[in-house]
């Protein structure tokens, strides 16, 4: 048995290892820098308060699984859907990558548009490079659902992005 201080050791192992993963992956769901730092910050909080049961092995999909429960719960925070008046001017998105030209940032945007279950699916099949199973594992649904959350969510990609931007993410 593991004493406090080798486990809080092995979780910090893990968050430097994964962070920057999970915060790709949160926000490729969320568009938002900020905010997908507040998801896998709340994420990580969820997992550590767990890490005593979990398997070192599985860690990064039971993380990668919170952060997708936490985007889900996040979205459907009433506080979040109200609009907020600000006199103060936000801050700017941060700059693209250099040999990006745009495309990213469409397929951003493009994700943005889609409900948020298309949206996930997608993103852990193409840009984690998920199978359907794992996928499935991760959303906690069916391989049959990922196919056509994927197929819808690849169609209305279709209607909206130059086929230039779409070939990028699949």
């Amino acid at each position: 048995m593991q004493t406090r201080e080798q486990q809080e050791a092995e979780f910090r192992a893990f968050t430097v290892a994964h962070r920057s993963a999970l915060r790709r992956q949160a926000y490729l769901l969320c568009g938002d820098w900020f905010q997908a730092d507040d998801l896998v910050q709340t994420a990580l909080i969820r997992l550590f308060a767990a890490w005593k049961r979990v398997d070192p092995g599985g860690a990064p999909a039971y993380a990668r699984r919170i952060v997708i429960n936490v985007f889900f719960s996040h979205r459907r925070l009433a506080w979040v859907r109200r609009e907020r008046a600000s006199s103060e001017t936000p801050p700017a998105r941060p700059e693209a990558p250099p040999d990006d030209d745009g495309r990213l940032q469409e397929v951003i945007d493009a994700l943005a548009l889609l409900p948020q279950r298309q949206r996930a699916t997608l993103v852990l099949r193409f840009c984690e490079d998920l199978s359907v199973e794992d996928t499935a594992a991760a959303l906690g649904c069916s391989a049959g659902t990922v196919k056509s959350q994927t197929a819808k969510g690849l169609k209305r990609l279709r209607e909206v992005l130059a086929p230039s931007a779409l070939i990028n993410l699949v």
